[in-house]
């Protein structure tokens, strides 16, 4: 019976993972195509290490900077934060405030894990529909 909940559990493990893929994959294909990059972790987290380009708004900072979104709410904007729970909440407020082109990117190693199967041609560039 164990050997068929760890079995269960990884074969679960297997299809998330492949799945969530697909959203990092379309966060690089936005980031290529020059959407703002926001991490929304803490700024310790940010001085350890953060995208390139990317511009700190800590998520319980959003409501007092969403000046600094800018007034275009098409405009492509990745939120990224240490394992995706923080930018998922920072996509749900953004676009409650009327932002609709939001993705989250997930974690940010996660984030890089994936660009380097990106530029390494292990996972291609297109996102499945």
């Amino acid at each position: 019976m164990q050997k068929l909940v760890l079995f269960s559990l990884l074969i679960i493990s297997f299809i998330l993972s492949g799945c969530s893929n697909e959203a990092q994959i379309k966060a690089w294909n936005m980031i290529d195509d020059g959407a703002l990059i926001v991490d929304v972790r803490t700024p310790g987290e940010f001085r350890s290490g953060h995208l390139p380009g990317a511009k700190l708004i800590p998520v319980n900072q959003l409501s007092a900077k969403i000046a600094e979104f800018g007034t275009d709410k098409n405009r492509p904007i990745v939120v990224y934060c240490k394992s995706g729970s923080r930018s998922g909440r920072a996509e749900s407020f953004l676009k409650s405030a009327g932002f609709s082109n939001v993705i989250n990117g997930g974690g940010y190693s996660h984030l890089m894990s994936v660009k380097e199967k990106l530029d390494s041609g292990e996972l291609k560039p297109e996102v499945q529909s």
